[in-house]
């Protein structure tokens, strides 16, 4: 069962700093032909803004695993969650950041989560994974949890 997904598309900011290939391939392609150039700015432009929307990682929490991008775990292996935003979350990220820790946030998407480790096998002690909706995450996680212990 699917308790929570979330696929972390590039917000309007980056999408918008995409379109900003098509006059540079089209400089590019204008000594060749002008139509040829028209024809690669766009079908360039168009493939980078495709591939930003389907490469976005997702964060799930299903079946008992916390999946954030190409990482697994299983929920029952994770602790406490925190939600941190703004300056909090700028912190978290940058010097209160744990060099053992796995990462999965994307620069575009403020609001990160958490998620404690309790495996002693894991040299990583938590997870910090962007979210925009935490206090979902947190739930689905608290959630699957109660579950897995019955």
């Amino acid at each position: 069962m699917q308790r929570f997904r979330e696929r972390l598309v590039p917000g309007v900011g980056p999408m918008l700093a995409a379109l900003l290939l098509l006059p540079a391939v089209y400089v590019v392609f204008l000594p060749i032909s002008p139509i040829v150039g028209a024809f690669a700015c766009v079908l360039l432009t168009a493939l980078v803004e495709v591939l930003l929307v389907v490469t976005a990682p997702i964060v799930a929490v299903r079946d008992g695993l916390l999946v954030a991008g190409a990482a697994r775990i299983q929920v029952a292996l994770t602790g406490e969650t925190e939600q941190f935003r703004g300056p909090d979350a700028v912190q978290a990220r940058g010097p209160g950041l744990d060099a053992r820790a796995y990462t999965m946030f994307r620069g575009w998407v403020d609001p990160v989560v958490r998620v404690a480790v309790e495996d002693p096998d894991d040299p990583a002690p938590y997870w910090l994974i962007s979210t925009r909706r935490p206090e979902e995450l947190r739930a689905a996680l608290a959630a699957e949890r109660t579950t897995a212990a019955s």
